[in-house]
């Protein structure tokens, strides 16, 4: 079956990772990669960067398929940004899925997500739209994440758990049955979240302003 034509928007580590998945499943073509002005013609893995965020309303007329490849420390502000520009440009947004994730067939995964390898989303679990479920993440039964988030590697989302859009859960946390994240929330890699946190944030906060 001829494989489908996919651009990336974004060439740095994140990127990588992501050509790393695409390549494995298989599903895309990747045909070139954007990113700023004075990287065009550079190479990422062999792939060309094609053309700069200025030039997308004319790769549109190119080609349908796109993928964020930009990554999200901290702030989805980039991300949500490129998304609803390519939005209304009229992008079409894949989910790519590796072939060493398990993805449970109950579970829901929206458009421009990716599930990197060795990550497990499991029973009537809910991913929204252009979110990164980074290597070896685990998103338990139940759980909900909203668009725009970030879980990243080996971290940890029990059952029942309610992530709000554009929140960051850094490397190896732990986030306990049933907790309640609020949108645009940062949670510092190594954390272990026990209870539900009343506002958006920084986690774990400074001792003079405890949050939670």
């Amino acid at each position: 079956m001829k494989r489908k034509k996919l651009i990336l928007i974004g060439g740095g580590g994140h990127g990588k990772a992501c050509i790393d998945v695409i390549e494995s499943e298989g599903v895309f073509e990747i045909a070139g990669i954007v990113d700023r002005r004075e990287k065009v013609r550079n190479k990422v893995l062999g792939y060309r960067v094609i053309a700069s965020d200025e030039e997308l309303p004319e790769l549109i007329r190119d080609y349908s398929y796109f993928f964020i490849s930009v990554g999200q420390i901290k702030s989805a502000e980039k991300r949500i940004a490129l998304f609803r520009r390519l939005k209304r440009l009229g992008a079409k947004f894949p989910v790519i899925v590796s072939p060493r994730a398990y993805v449970s067939r109950s579970a829901t995964i929206q458009e421009g997500t990716i599930i990197m390898h060795q990550a497990l989303v499991n029973a009537d679990a809910v991913i929204g739209k252009n979110c990164i479920v980074n290597t070896g993440a685990l998103i338990e039964h139940e759980a909900t994440i909203g668009d725009f988030c970030h879980i990243s590697t080996r971290s940890v989302v029990n059952g029942q758990c309610r992530v709000g859009s554009g929140t960051f859960i850094g490397s190896n946390c732990t986030i306990g049955n049933n907790v309640d994240i609020p949108d645009n929330t940062i949670v510092g890699a190594g954390s272990v979240v026990i209870r539900s946190l009343r506002k958006s944030g920084t986690y774990p906060p400074s001792l003079e302003n405890p949050a939670y």
